[in-house]
This record gives structure tokens, C-alpha cells and sequence, in this order.
């Protein structure tokens, strides 16, 4: 059976989502962040890099939320939620989940933990990290933005709900809490609110807001 190591609220949103898209069996396992779990030699044996999620399959192990994506995407293919491989469909595809993983995703990462590229005791430098990754992150969404109204919507890439939706989702709801003096929350743009409002409106996704216990707002 399929396990997911997660953490509310955390990169493990997404595969969560995704999971319910499925409607596979699948074992959740909670990660205590606030007793450092992922740290754990338990845990460092899934993932050297103590990172949160994992995906436990069978004899395969995966982190990193964009591969575990594109591998339930994959091994599961009736689901119909990734485009077929060879097409132009799915190099669209390529594009979207490395950009939102190794750039939007990135971005964020810089915002939320900037003493990462700071020295110890440096509170100016990481109030400007800070604020120079909000800055970045705004206009990264109004890339984002760009790209759904240029697709026509109703998802990310078009016509067809996919993976991508579930981690754009994601990273879109890590922007709720920003200061709009910096750079506004997603879901104050026109094309990224309605696309939300209709992935919130999944059933998957009401479903993960209940198990994980995610207090409003939720976008």
C-alpha cells in the first residue's frame, strides 16, 4: 500500500490531493516537525536530505513533491492526470511541474526560511531576504497568471485537470498570508482566484483541508 509521510500544510499538500484524485488505498504517516521528526534516523533512511514528503511505494522511495507527483501521474495512468508521454501535451507538462518545483516553489522556500542565506544573528539581511523573495514570488505569480488565462483555463494547462493543479495549488496557498504591501496573495489576481476557488472546490481537496485540519483561510 501506498504511504505518505506528511506534515499539515507542508510540500505534502499536493501528493495528498492527489492521492484522493486517485481513490487508491493509501496510509498517511505524520511527521512532527515540532519534534524535529524529520531529523529522525528513522526518517533520514527514507530521506537523507530531511525533507518532507516521502512516498513510500512498494520497494520505491521518493521525495521531492514534483517527482512524487509525476510518479502517481504515471503508475497510475487511468487517472488521467498527467498527458500521455511523446506529446506536445506533456512537454507543456515538463515545463509547468519543473517550473513551479525549481522556481515558484524555490522562491517561496527563500521567503519562509531566509536565515538559510543568511549568517547567525544577521535580522536585517533576513528581513531582506524576506521581502526580496515576496517581491520575486509576486512576480512569479503574475507569470502563473499569464499562463492559466493564455490556456483558457478551466486548469492549469488547458482543458484537463492535472497533477500540476494540485502543486500550483499548493504554492498559491503559501502566498495568503503576504503582506499586500510587498507583493499581493494569489488569489487577489483574477485568472489565479477563479482557478482556485474551482481546485478548492474538488472534493479531493476538501477532503485533505479536513484530514490535515487546515484552518481558514485556506487560499
Amino acid at each position: 500500500m501506498l504511504r505518505l509521510h506528511y506534515s499539515p500544510s507542508n510540500a505534502s499538500m499536493a501528493p495528498h490531493i492527489v492521492l484522493h484524485e486517485l481513490g487508491v488505498p493509501f496510509e498517511l504517516a505524520f511527521v512532527d516537525r515540532d519534534r524535529n521528526e524529520q531529523r529522525s534516523p528513522e526518517y533520514l533512511r527514507l530521506n537523507r536530505n530531511g525533507t518532507i514528503p516521502v512516498l513510500v511505494d512498494g520497494d520505491t522511495v521518493l521525495h521531492e513533491t514534483a517527482a512524487i507527483l509525476v510518479h502517481l501521474a504515471d503508475t497510475h495512468p487511468e487517472a488521467r492526470l498527467a498527458p500521455a508521454l511523446g506529446t506536445p501535451e506533456r512537454g507543456r507538462f515538463y515545463t509547468a511541474m519543473f517550473w513551479l518545483s525549481n522556481t515558484l516553489q524555490a522562491t517561496l522556500m527563500s521567503f519562509y526560511y531566509p536565515e538559510r542565506w543568511t549568517d547567525d544573528g544577521q535580522a536585517a539581511a533576513v528581513e531582506a531576504v524576506k521581502r526580496q523573495a515576496q517581491r520575486r514570488t509576486g512576480q512569479q505569480l503574475d507569470v502563473l497568471e499569464a499562463e492559466v488565462q493564455a490556456r483558457g483555463g478551466p486548469w492549469v494547462l488547458g482543458a484537463d485537470f492535472t497533477v500540476a493543479d494540485p502543486l500550483a495549488f499548493m504554492l498559491c496557498r503559501w502566498t495568503r498570508n503576504f503582506d499586500p504591501a510587498v507583493a499581493a496573495p494569489a488569489r487577489t489576481r483574477p485568472g489565479l482566484r477563479d482557478w482556485l476557488t474551482r481546485v478548492l472546490a474538488r472534493p479531493s481537496v476538501q477532503r485533505v483541508l479536513a484530514d490535515e485540519k487546515l484552518p481558514q483561510p485556506w487560499i
